[in-house]
């Protein structure tokens, strides 16, 4: 069974890069996420990585937000479960046209 499965994990939200007033750090705007699974084409880092100098933070605190989460579920839904692209963009997640599938996330 593992070698046709995927599983996702994804973090609900980041904590920002500089601290607070209390010098504690508040919820952020990007996460994380790790696919797991015998079907997953593993072995790769894939990112956008936009840097921790102040000038490369969202709003000079955050780590910049640079991929949509939900291209990661369209790639997922998609390619490992066979979901057509317009039931996706119907009923799944609509109005985020904008969120395109990321490639090559399942082994073929």
């Amino acid at each position: 069974v593992w070698r046709t499965t995927v599983v996702a994990v994804v973090t609900e939200f980041g904590r920002t890069v500089r601290p607070n007033g209390t010098r504690g750090t508040d919820h952020g705007t990007a996460s994380a996420a790790m696919l797991i699974g015998g079907a997953v084409n593993g072995g790769k880092v894939r990112t956008d990585w936009p840097g921790l100098a102040t000038a490369d933070l969202f709003q000079g605190r955050d780590l910049r937000p640079t991929l949509d989460m939900r291209g990661l579920s369209k790639g997922i839904l998609r390619d490992h479960l066979g979901v057509a692209e317009a039931t996706i963009e119907t009923s799944v997640f609509p109005d985020s046209r904008d969120a395109t599938a990321i490639e090559g996330l399942i082994r073929s």
